[in-house]
């Protein structure tokens, strides 16, 4: 069942992607050439709602035959912030706007029953009070849909850490998850991307869709993490805020560091610029593919490093 699913995602989103590049070149909405662009060639943001179209398919298969192989009422929320997504990639959505959008879903998954009410001991803070949890836990999801978003500069950066991310968390989990066939469908569907994403011409970007959404969930996989319903192989015996920490190494002090960077600069911290590390990468390699490499690889050392050193 697992490759059925694997492969299925897979195909279905190779094929969307062709489909809906094709759409939006017909309705010219492309992905405009300006100062801020890495790229000089056609290509539209089509790459999230391909992403999207294949994992909603896939669940109202499952969910018409009475499996439920995930938590369906996910679904929500990454929808709200796909359509989100989708309306900023055509139209240009006000960033506040935006902004208001993310804690409503925020607010969504946490009445889903994911919150973090535990620090596991960071800074000898264990649990917290329902009002603190509450709050402490939108800021979260709200600053990884944001952190996600911002590393989507770059060809397969975003989708790269994405997918490191997805794999980790299935492989330091002890028991096999509940949320082990949603990882399927996205790796599945995520895959074709670096295809389209690499390409020299009619390149496809994932686009605020793209991001917000699959921001979206690695910030509920980020609670499942914090919960108690996941446990780290005992081999390992890491901190789980630490391993979190680890494995969104990259996006995390990247948004840290643009924050206060635009701040210092006096500019909005929600306003795009190329100041992001893997312009900066960028501007010396030249080449998309291998700064996207040196992320990755540094992000995959860092957590082998935490798992060594904690």
């Amino acid at each position: 069942m697992e490759i059925i699913i694997i492969l299925s995602a897979l195909l279905m989103s190779a094929l969307l992607n062709i489909l809906f590049q094709k759409e939006f070149i017909k309705r010219g909405i492309l992905d405009k050439i300006n100062s801020r662009s890495s790229h000089q060639s056609l290509a539209t943001r089509s790459g999230g709602s391909s992403i999207f179209s294949s994992l909603f398919i896939i669940s109202i298969f499952f969910y018409l035959n009475n499996n439920e192989i995930y938590d369906f009422s996910l679904l929500i929320p990454i929808s709200i912030m796909l359509v989100v997504g989708l309306y900023d990639d055509i139209y240009k959505l006000d960033f506040k706007l935006k902004f208001i959008f993310q804690i409503i879903v925020a607010k969504i998954i946490i009445d889903n029953g994911l919150i973090i009410d535990n620090l596991h001991g960071i800074f000898g803070v264990f649990e917290l009070s329902r009002i603190l949890g509450q709050l402490f836990t939108i800021f979260i999801i709200v600053a990884i849909i944001n952190s996600i978003n911002f590393i989507d500069g770059i060809d397969g950066l975003a989708i790269s850490v994405i997918t490191l991310f997805l794999l980790s968390f299935e492989l330091f989990s002890s028991n096999l998850s509940d949320m082990f066939f949603l990882t399927l469908i996205i790796l599945g569907s995520v895959a074709p991307l670096y295809f389209f994403n690499f390409r020299k011409t009619n390149k496809v970007f994932l686009g605020d869709s793209g991001s917000l959404f699959l921001g979206a969930i690695v910030s509920i996989y980020v609670l499942k993490i914090l919960s108690q319903d996941y446990t780290i192989k005992p081999s390992y015996d890491l901190n789980k805020v630490i391993f979190v920490i680890s494995i969104l190494s990259y996006p995390i002090f990247d948004i840290i560091r643009i924050f206060f960077l635009r701040l210092y600069k006096k500019k909005s911290p929600f306003l795009p610029d190329n100041q992001h590390i893997h312009h900066l990468i960028l501007g010396k390699t030249k080449k998309h593919h291998l700064t996207t490499f040196i992320i990755v690889v540094s992000s995959l050392i860092l957590t082998i490093l935490t798992q060594i050193i904690f």
